[in-house]
């Protein structure tokens, strides 16, 4: 007799049980192990992302597989917000997605509607062939599964700024994510996520979401911006990235054991 399984709780579940803000971390690498490694570090997410990072279906799947064992929660951003590549990782059983690049409600009503079954939505049916619904394992999965999605859309530019409030409105949304980087190259402040105008504008829409009742992240990098949007109010908030984490940390160990370049190698005396 199989196994009858129940889906897991989404981000939207763990959100909604925490006195206090979720803190994660970018997984940037395509590495199942690299991501297994963070998952056991004690955080309460991790963001695989598919948009700036050298993922596929293969890997998404190999890297949800590798966290799973893990008290994480697991978020996935896919790299466009288009119905058959949001239905491909629904069916490989991501349960928390984060949309980007959502400028409008439309965008948004767009993101929800991939995400749900007809007649809610659009999602195309294949329980009996995904893992999603571990193969029809999971018991009236068709009439539960919108239960256990949670839908982030990324609010990442001056235009989703100025319409933060329809945005958050649309039924289904169920949290706003703002990406201060790509919000401050639409600013004209290319590359600097610190300029009072971004700041500015990542507090409005903390507070526009604040006023209606959903969950909001950020990401922030560095320590001081961090503890502001955690002051300010933000649900959840990604610190770090594995990739950078491994830049910096290879690059301190170099500058410690390694002189620097252009000066000369200083040899051992000879006898």
């Amino acid at each position: 007799m199989p196994v009858q399984l129940n889906p897991d709780p989404s981000f939207k579940d763990a959100l909604a049980a925490s006195d206090r803000p979720l803190a994660g971390m970018w997984v940037c690498s395509g590495s199942p192990l690299v991501a297994e490694i963070c998952a056991g570090a004690g955080l309460d997410w991790l963001l695989i992302d598919a948009e700036h990072s050298p993922n596929g279906l293969e890997s998404v799947l190999a890297q949800l597989q590798a966290v799973h064992g893990y008290p994480v929660k697991a978020v996935v951003r896919p790299p466009v917000n288009e119905t058959v590549v949001i239905k491909q990782y629904l069916d490989l059983g991501v349960q928390s997605l984060l949309i980007p690049m959502v400028h409008t409600a439309d965008d948004a009503a767009a993101a929800v509607s991939a995400a749900r079954y007809p007649p809610l939505g659009v999602r195309g049916v294949g329980s009996a062939l995904a893992r999603s619904a571990r193969w029809n394992r999971i018991p009236d999965y068709l009439a539960r599964a919108s239960e256990t999605i949670t839908v982030i859309v990324q609010i990442e530019s001056a235009q989703a700024v100025d319409n933060v409030a329809e945005i958050l409105a649309v039924d289904g949304v169920d949290a706003v994510f703002i990406g201060p980087s790509d919000l401050a190259a639409s600013m004209g402040v290319l590359g600097q996520q610190e300029h009072p105008d971004v700041t500015a504008a990542v507090e409005h829409c903390i507070k526009a979401a604040k006023a209606a009742g959903k969950p909001v992240g950020v990401n922030a990098f560095a320590e001081a911006t961090a503890r502001r949007y955690l002051a300010a109010g933000v649900d959840f908030i990604l610190v770090g990235a594995d990739v950078a984490m491994l830049a910096r940390g290879s690059e301190a160990l170099a500058a410690r054991y390694l002189p620097p370049l252009g000066e000369p190698v200083q040899t051992p005396a000879s006898y």
